[in-house]
């Protein structure tokens, strides 16, 4: 006997479920969107950014009273980096919620979370892209304006070097001196040929010939003109001392000008009260530019203190706003995430 089989493609069963039953469940993250949308938001925010640049630095002077104020500036840029937020965010995160994966048999309120996720990720990934370029960027142009700022202060510290050399051999330094309130204590400095305290002590000391008293004295024995004549470096120093010490103290004491006018008129042909009145006039002389040297110093301080503060509050408040601008971001690109992901399904 012979028997038959007939199989019946009706009754054939296939095992496993089908990707379309109820309960399969893809990656609940795609991310080449994510990345993709990401990449769009970082590229347009560089765009926008370069041109915001672009924009700000067209109207900026560096001469006074031309192009906009600093304040100005300060609100233009806040609503220029919203406004970057706001179009790169919503690119990106449309991008990422449109090129996601169809999660199939999934809660609607699941898949829009999912999509919020997606678009909040590549704003997360576009961000940290945008600091690591914006970072080397700024580094450069950072090094560049330190460039500038320092061949700045370097001439404007030559400036002020410039009214504090008058006095600072007298008072052992240059600006830092003035600036320190340190009136010098450094006689050795006082020393140096060519200094101004030298022309000072040299003013003072300047041989207008011997007198007819000197000149018997020549005649009477050279022995006794060695003894009552110093050399001039040995009072040039003895002088430089007694200047420095009383520029410290703030006043040329009697005693002092009475000897150093002595040691004068020994080397002139001065008298006694003409070489005292010429030593009073040549050391208020010398402290007039201390004071004036002191001043300009405390002037530039207060400049650069006020620079300072100013510069402090700006950043603080540039962080503040950043953060906002930021969150912004953060919000419109979860936001158009979700727009894409409801054009994907539909």
């Amino acid at each position: 006997m012979v028997t038959t089989t007939y199989v019946d493609d009706e009754r054939v069963v296939v095992r496993g479920a089908p990707l379309s039953a109820p309960g399969f469940e893809g990656s609940a993250v795609s991310w080449a969107a994510i990345f993709a949308g990401a990449l769009a938001a970082a590229v347009l925010s560089l765009l926008l950014f370069m041109l915001g640049i672009g924009l700000g630095l067209s109207s900026v002077s560096v001469w006074s009273g031309r192009g906009a104020d600093g304040e100005t500036i300060g609100w233009a840029a806040i609503v220029w980096l919203a406004f970057t937020q706001l179009a790169s965010a919503g690119v990106g995160g449309y991008i990422a919620g449109r090129l996601r994966t169809k999660w199939q048999g999934v809660h609607t309120d699941e898949v829009y979370f999912r999509d919020t996720a997606h678009g909040f990720l590549a704003w997360a990934f576009a961000t940290l892209l945008m600091v690591a370029v914006m970072g080397s960027i700024a580094g450069a142009a950072i090094t560049g304006t330190v460039k500038a700022a320092g061949a700045v202060a370097s001439g404007a510290a030559q400036v002020v070097g410039g009214a504090v050399g008058a006095a600072g051999n007298v008072v052992g330094g240059a600006a830092s001196a003035a600036i320190t309130g340190a009136a010098g204590v450094g006689a050795a400095k006082a020393g140096d040929e060519g200094s101004d305290l030298n022309y000072w002590i040299s003013s003072l000391l300047r041989n207008g010939g011997p007198t007819e008293q000197q000149k018997q004295e020549l005649k009477d024995g050279a022995q006794e003109i060695s003894r009552k004549t110093q050399s001039a470096a040995d009072d040039a120093k003895e002088v430089s001392v007694i200047f420095a010490h009383s520029l410290q103290t703030g006043a040329l004491s009697d005693t002092d000008a009475k000897y150093v006018a002595q040691l004068i008129s020994q080397r002139s042909n001065l008298t006694q009260e003409q070489a005292e009145q010429k030593v009073k006039e040549s050391f208020a002389q010398v402290k007039q530019q201390i004071d004036k040297a002191k001043q300009t110093a405390k002037e530039a301080e207060e400049k650069a203190k006020a620079a300072a503060e100013e510069a402090r509050k700006a950043t603080a408040y540039s962080m503040l706003w950043m953060v906002v601008v930021l969150l912004i971001g953060a919000f419109v690109g979860s936001l158009s995430a979700t727009f894409g992901g409801r054009q994907r399904d539909a």
